[in-house]
């Protein structure tokens, strides 16, 4: 008999159907773990990665228990980002298609809240979000969970890690304690075990073994030169000559004065830590992602969630707390078949800590070998312009290539990356030619409108 057979689980026919015409043809390994607890009714902890057929597995559980007749919320996902809220909704649909009308609803930050109220007023069977807009719905009475069954979290470590904790204890306030509580996430912490303690009751705990192939990483320890780690960090960019790199750092103050220091060598960077507001959030990481900033200096908590597909260098400027937290850190780095460096720093007072990351694959090298540069400068290879339009503005791509290779009379190999939320814009403009493209843009229009445009620095 095949164990990772749905068909071996206690599912309908028309789940069955419908995870074959779908292609779920057999269960991942946390799908084979968790969705027998999962349908027993037990409250399940899981270290499950994305890829790793989590959704599916949450989604196929809180599906089969749902009671499509009673139209009222029934089953809530907490996650992190918008992003992943879209991501799971996206795939809970597509699982729900063996029945009928089962409404799913996403309530997420940084969308307008009124056609929310608009769809939450016709009712839904599970809501996927984010802890700020549910916590928001709930305070304002337009959102009630009092026959809730169901609560995941889902990437519970991001949630925790982006300071998310206080909105999530406000909203297990609104909900019955007798549920189902099921946690999923990429790392195993004390703060994950200790809210599991805290929100399920006997879960079982749940992990799985990675399948996926290693990362390609080349992982080099250098003591810093006479304990001066900024000056061997600009040692290591100009031996290497990185496309891009983050630098992790233990602090949020750290990486504050890292940043600064760099920007004052002539080495483009930004920072992001936990005090940034969304917003600013969302500025560094959109000029991190379309190459208008080559080095991101990030705390481990502001930095979860990042998912930059080539990344050249991961840095550890400190000694990681610990080798999970080393593991995921240069796991960023050396993705989708592409080769990547890890570079941790330490200076002689942790000489001991370095050591316990020894092994036949790590390289401990002498930093006097490093080139040093004189005048070493690393510069983007784009800039950001911003404009005041988004989504709602029912603002597309192809608006506003055409806007700057129409009127604004720029070549398509001009323009790079274009990302648009929901009321702001980004586009990356080469860097020789952000100014000309920000005055023609500024007095020209987009899909026959006039929108402010600014550069983003």
């Amino acid at each position: 008999m095949n164990t990772t057979d749905f068909s071996n689980l206690p599912l309908s026919k028309e789940m069955l159907h419908n995870l074959n015409e779908i292609g779920y043809t057999e269960m991942t390994p946390v799908q084979a773990e968790t969705l027998p607890l999962i349908l027993e009714g037990r409250d399940v902890i899981a270290q499950a990665k994305t890829g790793s057929g989590k959704t599916a597995a949450f989604g196929i559980g809180l599906l089969h228990k749902l009671q499509v007749k009673k139209f009222r919320v029934q089953a809530l996902v907490l996650c992190p980002t918008r992003e992943l809220a879209d991501q799971v909704a996206k795939e809970l649909r597509v699982l729900a298609r063996c029945a009928h009308n089962i409404k799913i609803l996403t309530l997420c930050g940084g969308a307008a809240f009124g056609p929310q109220l608009g769809s939450l007023a016709h009712g839904a069977h599970i809501i996927v979000g984010t802890p700020g807009r549910i916590l928001k719905h709930l305070d304002k009475k337009t959102l009630t969970l009092e026959h809730l069954e169901t609560l995941v979290f889902d990437e519970a470590d991001r949630m925790l890690d982006m300071g998310f904790i206080e909105e999530i204890d406000k909203v297990l306030e609104y909900m019955p304690k007798t549920r189902q509580t099921l946690l999923f996430s990429a790392t195993y912490t004390d703060e994950i075990t200790a809210i599991s303690k805290r929100v399920q009751k006997d879960a079982m705990s749940v992990k799985t073994v990675s399948t996926e192939v290693a990362n390609k990483i080349t992982e080099r320890f250098y003591e810093a030169q006479n304990g001066n780690k900024l000056e061997t960090l600009v040692n290591i960019f100009s031996t290497f000559l990185p496309e891009n790199a983050i630098v992790f750092t233990n602090t949020k103050l750290e990486a504050k004065e890292i940043a600064e220091q760099l920007q004052k060598l002539h080495i483009d960077a930004l920072a992001i830590h936990g005090d940034l507001e969304q917003y600013e959030r969302n500025d560094v990481l959109v000029q991190f992602a379309n190459k208008s900033c080559t080095v991101l200096v990030a705390t481990d908590v502001a930095a979860r969630g990042l998912d930059i597909k080539e990344l050249a260098m991961v840095v550890n400027y400190d000694i990681p707390h610990g080798e999970e937290t080393y593991t995921h850190r240069i796991g960023r780095t050396g993705r989708a078949g592409n080769e990547g460096l890890a570079m941790t720093l330490y200076n002689t007072y942790e000489i001991q800590n370095a050591n316990e990351y020894q092994n036949t694959t790590r390289l401990f090298e002498d930093s006097s070998m490093l080139k040093k540069v004189k005048g070493f400068e690393m510069r983007p290879p784009y800039v950001t312009l911003v404009i005041e339009g988004g989504k709602k503005d029912k603002v597309r791509a192809g608006d506003l290539l055409g806007a700057l290779t129409g009127e604004a009379g720029l070549a398509g190999s001009a323009i790079g990356k274009i990302d648009i939320y929901e009321r702001q814009s980004y586009v990356a403009i080469e860097s020789r030619l952000i100014d000309a493209a920000h005055k023609k843009l500024s007095n020209g229009k987009i899909k026959g409108k006039n929108f402010s445009v600014w550069i983003l620095q």
